[in-house]
C-alpha cells in the first residue's frame, strides 16, 4: 500500500518549496518499496520494458544527476550510457543500499542547488545545453524532475504489488 501524497498545505505557499516537499517525499516512497524487498525479489523483472527495482532506483539517480548538476549547474557527470544494455535499457549491479544513498545525496545536492540559485535563472551551458540552445529555467527542471519521480515511484508501486503478491 503506498503511502498518501502530501496534503496541500496552505502555509507552504513557494512553488519551489513545494516541489522540493514532493521530491522528499518520492524519494522516501521508493526507498520504502525498494527495501521492502527481498534479495531474490529484487531481481525480479515484472514490467514489459524488463527492468528491476535496482535499476529503476539507477535511473532516478542518473535522472536527477543529468537534469539538475549537468543540465543546471553545467557540471560534468559520469556517463549514463555506460549503464545502458545493447536495447537501451538501464542496468546496474550496483547494491540496492549503495543506490539509495546515491538517491539520498541527489536529493541532498538538489536542495544545495535549490539554496544557492534563484528559481528563475537559466541553465548554464557546458553541460546539457550549448552556446544558441533554449535553456530551462531551475524551476522549469524541478518540475520535470518532480513528474519523473511522480511517474517512476507509480511504476514501482504497481510493481512492487506485482512483486509481493506473486
Amino acid at each position: 500500500m503506498s503511502v498518501p501524497l502530501p496534503e496541500p498545505n496552505a502555509t507552504v505557499t513557494d512553488p519551489v518549496a513545494r516541489i522540493v516537499g514532493y521530491l522528499d517525499h518520492f524519494r522516501s516512497e521508493v526507498r520504502r518499496l525498494a527495501t521492502s524487498l527481498s534479495a531474490k525479489q529484487l531481481e525480479r523483472r515484472v514490467a514489459p520494458s524488463g527492468w528491476s527495482v535496482p535499476e529503476l532506483v539507477g535511473h532516478l539517480v542518473h535522472m536527477e544527476r543529468r537534469w539538475l548538476v549537468w543540465g543546471f549547474l553545467g557540471e560534468d557527470v559520469p556517463d549514463p550510457q555506460a549503464d545502458r544494455d545493447t536495447d537501451g535499457r538501464f542496468v546496474t549491479r550496483r547494491p540496492l543500499d549503495e543506490l539509495l544513498d546515491a538517491l539520498d545525496a541527489g536529493g541532498v545536492r538538489t536542495r544545495e542547488i535549490v539554496a544557492t540559485h534563484d528559481p528563475s535563472a537559466l541553465s548554464s551551458t557546458g553541460g546539457q545545453f550549448a552556446d544558441g540552445d533554449e535553456r530551462p529555467t531551475l524551476l522549469a527542471i524541478l518540475f520535470h524532475v518532480l513528474q519523473e519521480y511522480a511517474r517512476h515511484a507509480g511504476h514501482l508501486d504497481i510493481a512492487h504489488e506485482l512483486i509481493t503478491e506473486a
